[in-house]
Parts: C-alpha cells; sequence; structure tokens
C-alpha cells in the first residue's frame, strides 16, 4: 500500500471524525439550547458529545496509533504510551460525559440505567475500563514474559474492536432515544421526520460510517504492523520514500541483475558471495 494513499485515508478519517464531533455540538446548541454545568437538562446536553468525542473518535484514534508506519520502525515504547495516554484521555471524557447524564437524572428524579441504551453504554464503559487497565498492565509495564503478551494479544486486538463496535451501537440508540423524548407532540413528531429528526439521523450515519471505515483499518491485514520476518523489507521501503511502496521489494526477482554489494559489480544476487 502507498504511503501517500495511506495519509489521504487518515486525513479523510481525521475530517470525517471532527464532522461527527461538530455535528452532535451543533444539535444539542440550536435544537436543544447549549450547555451548562448545573444538573439541568443543558448538562445532559455534555454526554452525546463527549460520548462521541471519547468513546467513538478519540479512542480510533488511539486504536489506530499502531497503522502509522513510523510505529513500524524503532523502538516501540514511545508508540505504546501515546496509545495508552490516547486510551486514558478517552477513558477521562467518557467518565465525565457519564456524570453529566447521572447529575441530571438524579436532579430531573429519573431513574438510571432503564433503557437499553443505557446497558449497551455502561457495558461498554466496562469492558473499556477492563481492557485498558489489562493493556497498561501486560503490554506497558515490564514485568509481563512474552509468551503471556503473545497469548492476550489477540484477546486485546479483539476487544478493542469490540468495544469500538459496541459504542458505535450505543451512540446510535442514544440519538434514536434522544430522538423519541424530545420529538413527542403532533407537529414536530418523530414519525414526520422534522428538520432536528433529519439532522440527527444523518449525524448517526455519519458515526456508522466513521466507525466501519476504523473497523476495517483495524482488521485489514495490509494495514497491520508487519511481522518480525517483513520488518526489514518495510524499514527499507521507509527509507526509500513513499514511491517506493508501489513496488514492493518482494516482487523484485531475485536472480535479476542487481549490484552486489559484497563484489561491488553487477551480477546475479545467487551468485554474490554471502556476507
Amino acid at each position: 500500500m502507498a504511503v501517500g494513499w495511506f495519509y489521504l485515508s487518515v486525513l479523510a478519517l481525521c475530517s470525517l471524525g471532527s464532522i461527527c464531533i461538530l455535528s452532535t455540538i451543533y444539535w444539542m446548541r440550536y435544537w436543544h439550547g447549549g450547555f451548562a454545568w448545573d444538573g439541568s437538562i443543558l448538562m445532559f446536553n455534555w454526554h452525546p458529545v463527549l460520548m462521541v468525542t471519547s468513546m467513538v473518535v478519540l479512542y480510533s484514534a488511539a486504536s489506530l496509533v499502531y497503522r502509522l508506519p513510523q510505529s513500524w520502525v524503532g523502538p516501540r515504547l514511545p508508540w505504546k504510551s501515546g496509545h495508552a495516554a490516547m486510551h486514558l484521555l478517552a477513558f477521562l471524557l467518557t467518565v465525565l460525559g457519564l456524570h453529566a447524564v447521572f447529575e441530571f437524572h438524579n436532579h430531573a428524579k429519573i431513574p438510571h440505567l432503564y433503557s437499553l441504551h443505557s446497558w449497551l453504554g455502561i457495558t461498554t464503559v466496562f469492558l473499556f475500563a477492563c481492557q485498558w487497565f489489562l493493556g497498561f498492565s501486560v503490554f506497558l509495564l515490564p514485568w509481563a514474559s512474552m509468551w503471556l503478551r503473545s497469548l492476550l494479544k489477540p484477546i486485546h486486538v479483539f476487544f478493542g474492536a469490540s468495544i469500538l463496535s459496541l459504542a458505535i451501537a450505543s451512540v446510535v440508540s442514544g440519538i434514536n432515544e434522544k430522538l423519541f423524548f424530545s420529538l413527542k407532540n403532533g407537529t414536530k413528531s418523530y414519525s414526520n421526520l422534522p428538520s432536528e429528526a433529519v439532522f440527527a439521523n444523518c449525524a448517526g450515519m455519519l458515526v456508522v460510517v466513521f466507525g466501519l471505515l476504523v473497523l476495517y483499518i483495524l482488521l485489514a491485514s495490509s494495514w497491520k504492523r508487519p511481522e518480525p520476518g517483513m520488518q526489514a523489507e518495510r524499514e527499507l521501503l521507509l527509507r526509500l520514500g513513499p514511491g517506493s511502496w508501489l513496488f514492493p521489494v518482494t516482487d523484485m526477482p531475485v536472480t535479476a541483475a542487481q549490484p552486489c554489494v559484497t563484489c561491488s559489480s553487477e551480477k546475479s544476487l545467487s551468485s554474490c558471495p554471502s556476507e
């Protein structure tokens, strides 16, 4: 895969994630009065904004750290630290988003955790907390053996993608639930599809598209960090520059005439003495 195409895809993904956040902010400001931190309905408005920002966009950005070609070379500790720090920031914003909705429910005497949306959301946050603790204690701290890390890595990867999928489902169900609650009168009922419903539905579809693209990048083998046997080839390609990715080294015939490193003459690689 060409490096240029990779970064173009990353730029498009960043733009789409920003649109998801800005759309949620606009929805809450234009149709629901804006934001406050006083236990009122305006405090609730922070909940969808913080959850989309943390559990969808920032979580996805942290998950894609290891897909950057720069993370394939050199020491891995800085990339691990950045991966963990971004996930921690996402988790802290998630806690703030949960506090906003729980505080509003307490103020308005509304029961907690009764809807399917709330069940999905709290399950997602619980799995996220377990995932972060497991990743920090096993993959970042130096005590764990390579055998243990190899054993837990597929589980870590599986739950990473699963948590993002659950987060998308939580956001979509939350948008739907909010529209059912706010569009109840006859002139602006949800079934009549007023402007708010159209806008919020489109915002939900953008979140779904964003999540599916992130899941594709996470699961596609061509975007993953190369295995140790391919590491030298990828490092060479990175040094040669973006154009070299269009012509992988593995596609070059082994017996073709190449400059011999040892003999400093042009001959077949098979006849060049081993170094």
